[in-house]
């Protein structure tokens, strides 16, 4: 497994989910009521709000999650399945570097 690789996806994925994560809490600000804007719009963009809110802990989570992964990489589990100790694929982890379980499991 070459560990280079994949602390450098981690490091990329890193930093976009961060700057996604600066836009989402832009747009996940509360709605002013003093607002001049019709109901139909409020509760669009109310609806809109609670959206955002969502995506926005998601990204959070699989933020912390990555922060998780690269601190790991260098531990002798790191790629191994927590669940049933097989080792996870090589391009599970490229694609998905936060993952901690294989396929199997998953």
């Amino acid at each position: 497994m070459d560990k280079s690789q994949i602390q450098n996806i981690i490091s990329k994925k890193i930093k976009s989910l961060t700057i996604e994560i600066d836009e989402l809490r832009q747009l996940a600000k509360p709605i002013e009521p003093e607002n001049s804007i019709g109901r139909i719009s409020r509760m669009d963009a109310i609806n809109n709000k609670s959206i955002n809110d969502r995506m926005l802990r998601n990204s959070e989570e699989k933020l912390q999650n990555l922060k998780i992964s690269i601190s790991r990489i260098n531990s002798s589990d790191f790629g191994i399945c927590i669940k049933c100790k097989n080792p996870i694929n090589f391009k599970r982890i490229l694609l998905i570097p936060e993952v901690l379980k294989c396929v199997n499991c998953g």
